[in-house]
């Protein structure tokens, strides 16, 4: 038996706005866009990595009410899962997110537990951590 991940749910302000940070700066490509009763999830992944997905949502889509403005609570306080991706050069990443105009939280830094890695914040205020691959 084997077991994956398909889809990682990342709630977001604005989809279009956070379409452009993790597609342009991350480099990801929108595989799907659905809309319903006026809100949209849309899936961004990499032709790198088939198969594995992120899925773009406002607080309120698909929720009640209570539940989306809780949600929006949380991530206005940042306090939503961390977002961690891994590359095989975090330095010429972490440019060209710095670039994109991303609040940065953490430079590119050697942990002491293994990866380099750095730390940003995407539009919505969600920690989004990139960690370059430790070598075997």
């Amino acid at each position: 038996m084997t077991i994956s991940l398909k889809f990682c749910n990342i709630t977001v302000n604005d989809v279009d706005e956070s379409i452009t940070f993790y597609g342009d700066a991350l480099g990801l490509k929108v595989h799907n866009d659905v809309g319903a009763g006026g809100f949209r999830w849309v899936t961004l992944g990499s032709d790198v990595q088939p198969g594995l997905g992120i899925v773009l949502s406002a607080p309120h889509a698909g929720r009640s009410h209570a539940d989306g403005d809780a949600l929006q609570e949380l991530m206005i306080k940042g306090v939503l899962p961390i977002l961690v991706f891994e590359t095989d050069d975090v330095d010429a990443l972490f440019e060209t997110v710095r670039a994109s105009g991303a609040e940065v939280l953490q430079e590119p830094m050697d942990q002491d537990w293994g990866p380099r890695d750095c730390a940003f914040r995407d539009p919505s205020g969600n920690m989004v951590r990139v960690a370059q691959a430790v070598a075997a």
